[in-house]
């Protein structure tokens, strides 16, 4: 019973790190990047919620958004990350970044 009780307080131990993990696994981005504002800006003009705060400590909805854009795209890649997620080539990271910060329809 005692190794039982263990095991599951480890398993939900394991569980509950790897979740906090997992919140706010990506690289950051330097607030001062332009490729970076642009996607905030474009965001919050055009969507509502994203100055409601995400899962990520500090962030809102719309920059732990455009950060996960910003870390999910190829580093050559140089449009707006926003337009991009609207696109039919940007739907898969669009899923991916929604549910990194908590933020759809």
């Amino acid at each position: 019973m005692g190794k039982l009780f263990c095991a599951i307080v480890s398993a939900g131990f394991l569980g509950i790190s790897s979740m906090a993990f997992a919140a706010g696994s990506y690289n950051d981005v330097p607030s001062s990047d332009p490729q970076f504002q642009q996607c905030i800006a474009y965001a919050n003009a055009n969507y509502q919620g994203g100055s409601a705060a995400s899962p990520i400590p500090g962030q809102t909805k719309a920059a732990a958004f455009c950060e996960c854009m910003w870390n999910e795209t190829s580093d050559d890649f140089r449009g707006n990350l926003a337009k991009f997620s609207e696109t039919e080539k940007g739907k898969r990271i669009n899923k991916i970044c929604e549910k990194y910060s908590n933020w759809a329809d």
